[in-house]
Formats: structure tokens, sequence, C-alpha cells
């Protein structure tokens, strides 16, 4: 099992930043992909961005050059730094974590935690 704490959300003011932490606790292998999601109001759960063990990343296309992900694989802990926030980026984040071992696929969430961008 593996448990996800995230940390860091709050109220910020457009244009301005916010960075995300997620823990992990529990097994995470060197296969799991670390991530981050967002549910904005009123809408379905989305990609924000992906990091594997070895550092590649994936964007989606909103946040491309605005946000960065990284991944400290000693702590079990990804970061998500969000830079010219927009009211848009308004929503609740969940960390994931997601692989395969021995031949069982695991996906696992966080419980969310809310960032709001004021305009």
């Amino acid at each position: 099992q593996v448990q996800l704490v995230e940390s860091g959300g709050g109220l910020v003011q457009a244009g301005g930043s916010l960075r995300l932490s997620c823990a992990a606790s529990g097994s995470i292998f060197s296969g799991d992909v670390m991530g981050w999601y967002r549910q904005p109001p009123g809408k379905q759960r989305e990609l924000v961005a992906t990091i594997t063990s070895g550092s590649s990343t994936n964007y989606a296309d909103p946040v491309k050059g605005r946000f960065t992900i990284s991944r400290d694989n000693t702590k079990n802990t990804v970061y998500l730094q969000g830079n010219s926030l927009k009211p848009e980026d308004t929503a609740v984040y969940y960390c994931n974590v997601y692989g395969w071992n021995g031949g069982h696929y695991r996906d696992y969430w966080g419980q969310g935690t809310q960032v709001t961008v004021s305009s």
C-alpha cells in the first residue's frame, strides 16, 4: 500500500507562485510514475504533469512553460512548482502514483489540496 500526503495549497493572486509537495509512504518502485492532476470546479479531473524516476516529464498544454514537476527519489516525494498562476488554475490538485510490480497494476491517489487563484 502507498499513502500520499499533499501539502502547499492555498490562496494566491493571479501572477503569483505556489509550490505543492506530495510525500509517499509505502513501497515506491523505480518504474512508478508520479504526477499531479487537478479538478477545476464543475469539471472533470485532468492531467497536470507526470514524472518518471529517471526525470522524464510530461506536461499538459495549459501549464507548459509555467509549471515544473520534480521528484526526489530518496524521499519518495514529488513537487509541483507553479508560476504565473491564472484564475483558471483554480482547482483541487491531486497527487498520483501508478506503476506495475510483480504483474500487479498499482494506482494511488492523495486526498487533494485546494489551490485558488484570485484575479
